[in-house]
């Protein structure tokens, strides 16, 4: 396994959920649940990034590492930056984005990530994805979708359903005859620290303006994201009351 390290952005506001990363999950904080998956992971180096003072002696207080970020980023990814200037790491050295939101996120997906990373040099960008079951999510603008090449390259990411069946599809959106291609991205990255340096200062895409998705912003200027299947499910992600009420439901089980 190639090292690389971990950085959680974690902020404290949140139009649904304010103070996510402090709600309580079994009796601990979300985010302390986040960084004990990529304690799994076997990272060499884990923090959580945040512009906000509870976060960070929260994440101290259960022996954590966290590091304090301007209150100005629009990004995850732009606190990413910040982290890897703060810390002066080398430019090679593999950073893996782990949401502060993911409190299921499984060791064996962000290892994967960052080892797709490592093996994948023409690759600005590594992340994952999961064969979509359920024709809900193919409709659910929530759910993004992602189509590749035949190697596994992101050819565009969309909270439209991609590819658009066009024969199943001519009647309305009625339910295409399989869902095979149909590919729901998972919100783990991986990068190069030398590329976030250069990518925070390029120029927003105009496809990452109208559909709120960031990727689109590294293909929008010609270059490359793999994309892998993921080997596990990636849980839970937290974004409203109902689903931090089913994580809960989970942890007693």
């Amino acid at each position: 396994m190639n090292s690389f390290k971990v950085v959680i952005p974690a902020r404290y506001q949140s139009s649904r959920l304010p103070g996510k990363p402090l709600l309580e999950i079994a009796g601990k904080p979300m985010i302390e649940h986040v960084y004990r998956q990529a304690e799994k992971s076997h990272a060499e180096e884990i923090i959580v990034a945040t512009d906000d003072q509870r976060i960070y002696d929260a994440v101290h207080a259960f022996g954590g590492q966290a590091c304090m970020t301007a209150d100005t980023h629009q990004s995850g990814t732009d606190r990413l930056a910040e982290v890897v200037s703060i810390k002066q790491w080398a430019d090679d050295d593999i950073i893996v984005n782990v949401q502060g939101d993911e409190p299921e996120m499984p060791a064996v997906l962000i290892g994967q990530v960052a080892e797709d990373m490592a093996s994948h040099e023409d690759a600005m960008m590594t992340t994952l994805s999961v064969p979509i079951e359920n024709f809900d999510d193919v409709i659910d603008p929530n759910v993004v979708k992602v189509v590749t090449d035949q190697e596994g390259y992101a050819q565009y990411f969309s909270r439209a359903p991609i590819p658009w069946h066009r024969n199943d599809f001519n009647n309305g959106l009625k339910q295409p005859a399989n869902l095979e291609l149909f590919a729901r991205h998972i919100g783990l990255y991986a990068y190069r620290a030398g590329f976030l340096n250069k990518f925070v200062n390029w120029s927003a895409a105009p496809t990452e303006e109208i559909e709120s998705l960031e990727q689109l912003r590294v293909l929008w200027h010609g270059k490359k994201i793999h994309v892998s299947s993921a080997r596990a499910s990636p849980g839970i992600g937290v974004d409203t009351q109902a689903d931090l009420d089913r994580v809960n439901e989970l942890f007693e089980i």
